[in-house]
């Protein structure tokens, strides 16, 4: 088994990211984690955002294909946070995937966009176009992004979080998703209850269309603040 973690929008460096988590889960139960590349922030051609939605989704079927190569069908539990549970569902239907675990994310129907989605958000996180193509994040910095995005981490990591915005190509934000990758594949949800940045209530609209729910204390990214929360439902699936 193999985890495949997808990062959020308008960041890089996934494997930062979800370290914390990769290494307790690792020395939980021996399972090895990466994180896909999203050519939507420029983590595949330097310093150069290409492609969208699309892109993302044959990145993350890329790295599938070879998992499955390798270790055959249902050998991946894969990881989608935030913006990473629309990638998965654009990437539709693989075989390599035993299991989703979508972390204060999308679950969208066929049709969606990302920026559809966010516009059900009462207090949106700010966004602006940046003439080139691109999106960023509109009137932060670090003190302000690490109180609304990771208020319950402490202050050198929201720094080295803030190091790690960056642009994304807006059609990451406004291609409609062709499929629903998480349909029909045994889900958990990780509905963050002291998220500042993804509304609890649309959390929990998405997370009813997972196959369960569990709620953790924890702001937007629980695998930086409580990666032990996330390291345990991940042993939960892998030892079904």
């Amino acid at each position: 088994m193999e985890l495949i973690f997808v990062h959020g929008a308008l960041v890089r460096d996934g494997r930062w990211w979800w370290r914390r988590a990769a290494d307790e889960i690792e020395e939980r139960t021996g399972i090895r984690s990466r994180s896909v590349k999203l050519p939507s922030c420029g983590e595949t051609t330097p310093e150069e955002v290409s492609g969208g939605l699309v892109a993302d989704a044959a990145a993350l079927r890329a790295v599938l294909d070879e998992v499955e190569s390798r270790a055959g069908a249902g050998s991946a539990v894969v990881v989608g946070h935030s913006y990473g549970g629309t990638v998965i569902a654009e990437a539709g239907r693989h075989p390599a995937v035993a299991h989703l675990l979508f972390v204060s994310s999308y679950l969208p129907a066929v049709g969606s966009s990302q920026a559809a989605i966010m516009s059900a958000e009462t207090d949106p996180v700010a966004i602006g176009d940046n003439g080139d193509g691109t999106l960023g994040v509109v009137g932060y910095d670090a003190g302000s992004f690490g109180a609304r995005f990771l208020q319950d981490t402490d202050a050198a990591t929201q720094q080295t979080a803030w190091e790690r915005v960056t642009a994304q190509s807006a059609a990451a934000f406004v291609t409609p998703t062709t499929a629903a990758g998480w349909q029909g594949v045994d889900s958990t949800y990780l509905v963050c209850s002291d998220d500042r940045s993804t509304s609890v209530e649309l959390q929990r609209v998405h997370a009813a269309r997972a196959t369960r729910a569990v709620e953790v204390p924890t702001g937007h990214h629980p695998f930086l603040s409580r990666p032990d929360l996330v390291a345990e439902q991940v042993e939960r699936l892998v030892r079904v």
